[in-house]
Parts: structure tokens; sequence; C-alpha cells
């Protein structure tokens, strides 16, 4: 028989999850990783938001570029037709890990609300399950995260950040808001971990059991 629990803790992890999951999709698809150095469109004066000064910028496998010949604004795509093509090993790593990780995480929000309804499969708790799955999917991320500054030193990368860029070093760039998500969402992701356990004292509770023993399909305690 289906009870749905629902406890400020249960929901807080699952919300929690759910962000979790989507933060590392969009941070890992996103261009905005490297800034590049200020740059100048020749075909491109004036002030204001369009003016001829930009930066552009560089993800694990897309980028983002001003091209004059095509009149004024940012073009935005893949820059590797295949992953072969990545700007690095490294990053070819990076991607392996992250994406990875990244599945996990989606996988457990998507998990995450049949909790609401199911706390346990044959006899194990769902919540120390998922639990244990995102800090996995934590580590795959902080593994990730680590190997991609060592990609630095690529051509690639000395294209947008200048010669002087080095692994660990970027030069003349500066990281973008889509590495401060990545790092963010890995730290969430261990907090997710450790809510787990909570979620699953909250939804075991006595209390919980007295409102099943009354015959309860709904228990909400918030």
């Amino acid at each position: 028989m289906c009870h749905v629990i629902v406890t400020c803790r249960s929901l807080l992890w699952t919300l929690l999850s759910i962000i979790v999951a989507f933060a590392e999709l969009v941070a890992f698809m996103s261009p905005d990783w490297l800034l590049g150095f200020p740059r100048s469109d020749p075909g491109v004066s004036g002030e204001g938001v369009d003016s001829g000064q930009y930066r552009p910028s560089l993800g694990l496998y897309s980028r983002c570029l001003r091209i004059s010949t095509q009149g004024v604004g940012v073009i935005c795509g893949p820059y590797a037709a295949s992953f072969g093509e990545v700007a690095s090993g490294f990053w070819q790593a990076a991607m392996l890990f992250l994406s990875a990780g990244t599945l996990v995480l989606g996988c457990v929000a998507c998990v995450s609300i049949f909790t609401l309804c199911f706390q346990s499969i044959f006899r194990k708790s769902i919540f120390n399950i998922c639990g244990l799955l995102q800090a996995i999917g934590g580590l795959l991320l902080m593994v990730g995260l680590m190997l991609y500054p060592a990609g630095w030193g690529s051509d690639k990368v000395k294209g947008y950040c200048g010669t002087e860029a080095l692994p660990f070093r970027p030069a003349g760039c500066s990281l973008g808001w889509a590495f401060y998500a990545a790092i963010g969402g890995t730290l969430a992701t261990f907090l997710c971990a450790v809510l787990s356990a909570q979620a699953e004292i909250a939804t075991s509770s006595d209390k919980v059991q007295e409102e099943i023993e009354e015959g309860k399909r709904l228990i909400c305690l918030l």
C-alpha cells in the first residue's frame, strides 16, 4: 500500500536533489567556463553593449565568439565536431567524469520524486541508496573539476587566454559562472548525501508510524 509521506527534511532533500542535478547539467553545457581577455572587433565601433570590445568565452566543448562577417552579435556553438577534437586530453577526461556524475545525479533526482510514495525497495531504504549514489556522483564531479584546470595549457586555451596560459594558470582569462556553478553543485551534492540520512529518519519516525496505523494515506509532517 502506498503512503504519501511528506516531511520537512524529506521535502528539502528532494528539492535540493533536483536543483543540484539541474545546476550541474546547465553548467556542463554552458560555454562560460573561461572568459578570454578583452579584445576588439574591427567590424564594430561605438559605445554600449554591442561595442567593439568583448570577451569571448570557452567551455568544455563549446565557445562564444563575435564574428564580424555575420554582423553585430555573439555566435555560440560547439567548437569540437567530435569527442577527439576537445581542447585537451585532460578536458576529455573531465567531460567523462562530469557527465557521469551529472547522469548519476539526474537519476537520483528522478527517483527522489517517487520517494514521496515509496520509501523502500526490497527492504532497503531508497533514501540511503540515493545518498550513497549522490556521494559517488559528488566524487566523480570532484575528479572532473580537478582535471579541468590541468587542460589550461592547451593550444585552444592559449588562443583565448594568451600564450602565457599554463596548466592551473589561465593567464589573461578569468573563470566564468559555469565553473563556479559546477563547484557549488558539487558541494551541494555532498550536502544532499547527508540530508538523505535525515530524510530517512524523518519518514520512519514514530510519529509517521502512528499515522500509518491510524489508516492515513497522506501524511504531512511539516
